[in-house]
């Protein structure tokens, strides 16, 4: 079992014995998505580069970081459980997508030839 699929059943566990379910259609799953997303930026918002860069290792910016970061992770297990997707065999085939034709390159995949 990967950390994905433990991570996943511990998370529908918690999720069940709330009752949530209800509430997470995959509309809703992936605007969650993004809504904790725009969180994750807003602690950028107005702070130069050293600053966000600073933001780890400060104990309630790097709380902050973390608890977001995990937000996001925590729908897009939601989204891929419900979508029927393997998180990690989609990275490692996003990954082999890319990997040649980007090098050096700041292009998007799909622009690249």
């Amino acid at each position: 079992m990967s950390d994905f699929s433990a991570l996943t059943a511990a998370l529908l566990a918690f999720r069940d014995a709330r009752d949530w379910r209800q509430f997470h259609s995959l509309r809703n799953l992936i605007t969650s998505l993004n809504l904790e997303a725009a969180e994750l930026l807003e602690l950028t918002q107005w702070k130069t580069d050293a600053e966000i860069d600073a933001l780890p290792a400060d104990p309630k910016a790097g709380e902050a970081l973390r608890d977001e970061c995990a937000d996001i992770l925590l729908y897009l297990l939601l989204i891929a459980d419900m979508a029927g997707i393997d998180l990690a065999e989609a990275a490692r085939a996003k990954l082999a997508k890319t990997v040649d034709k980007a090098f050096g390159s700041r292009a998007k995949y799909t622009e690249l030839g």
